[in-house]
């Protein structure tokens, strides 16, 4: 295969998974004209369309999508090799891009980035926040964050935090006014504030366990958010009962603006894991992350 044929391949992939000349000419830094004459081209040298081509889509024909999913594998093993030749140099080098969402990003990953910066001028590190699911292979992330129980099977994961307990809170004055639930169940005649997930848009069902026994309650209340903060905020200013991981309260647990019920219907669980696919060789900039961020139980979380 030529060198420009090779060029070409790149420049395809890159439309298909942009599906968008105009993002894709600024991901591999041409022009859109350049890119569009590059994808003719390829098509003309294998004799069939790969693109269909609207005023408000661009999709891979059939061919061009087995094209595609044969190139993603091939130039995604050539760019894993090119980044293992760091090795030679004497310091790891290169991009490390991890998608996650904010608390971790925040209280997890970057008190350990920062550490590291001073020691390796060279590597770069993006971190990519976001509530949602990502597909870390086709969004060409090195890894990604979720909690142990949520890594999928295919993937390798590395703890990188300890367990995680939820916490079922409001304001005293709150149960002041309108009783405190002894059981999961009597949730159900409370105010609560449901959170909104980011990934399926359904709301979150607390989940409970006690004795071994699993329990899940479908809570009811007048307030929906998708994110913690507010329904932490809501709380505290009294309107209803919420449920989040223990790490975003304890402190306000502990200055008394928050009591916590059901404690004892909510044990710990597998906390956040740092995951990426098996078959990928990473770059020695990779490895240096994450041996940073792997989780030492015996480490008190200031003293990593």
């Amino acid at each position: 295969m030529k060198r420009e044929e090779l060029g070409d391949l790149a420049a395809f992939l890159a439309v298909v998974d942009e599906r968008s000349f105009t993002r894709a000419a600024a991901v591999l830094g041409t022009s859109q004209s350049s890119l569009s004459h590059t994808v003719r081209r390829l098509e003309e040298r294998l004799g069939l369309r790969l693109l269909n081509r609207t005023t408000r889509r661009l999709e891979p024909t059939e061919a061009g999508e087995r094209l595609a999913q044969t190139l993603r594998p091939a130039l995604g093993s050539i760019d894993d090799q090119i980044a293992s030749l760091s090795e030679f140099r004497d310091k790891p080098a290169g991009t490390v891009r991890i998608s996650t969402n904010v608390y971790v990003a925040r209280s997890i990953i970057w008190p350990v980035v920062e550490k590291l910066l001073p020691d390796y001028p060279d590597i770069n590190v993006e971190l990519n926040v976001d509530q949602r699911f990502t597909d870390i292979v086709a969004e060409k992330f090195d890894a990604g964050v979720r909690l142990g129980e949520e890594v999928d099977k295919d993937m390798i994961a590395t703890r990188i935090g300890p367990d995680v307990r939820m916490a079922v809170y409001a304001a005293p004055e709150y149960f002041r006014k309108h009783g405190i639930p002894q059981t999961p169940h009597d949730l159900l005649g409370h105010d609560c504030i449901n959170l909104r997930l980011p990934t399926l848009g359904g709301l979150y069902s607390w989940e409970f366990e006690k004795n071994g026994r699993p329990l899940n309650v479908r809570v009811e209340g007048r307030l929906t958010f998708n994110d913690v903060g507010i329904i932490v905020q809501a709380a505290i200013e009294g309107h209803g009962i919420a449920c989040t991981p223990e790490d975003h309260v304890m402190e306000l647990i502990g200055q008394k603006k928050l009591q916590r019920v059901l404690l004892d219907w909510c044990p710990p669980f597998p906390g956040y894991h740092l995951y990426y696919p098996s078959r990928r060789q990473h770059s020695p900039a990779f490895r240096v992350i994450m041996e940073a961020l792997r989780y030492h139980p015996e480490t008190t979380k200031s003293g990593r």
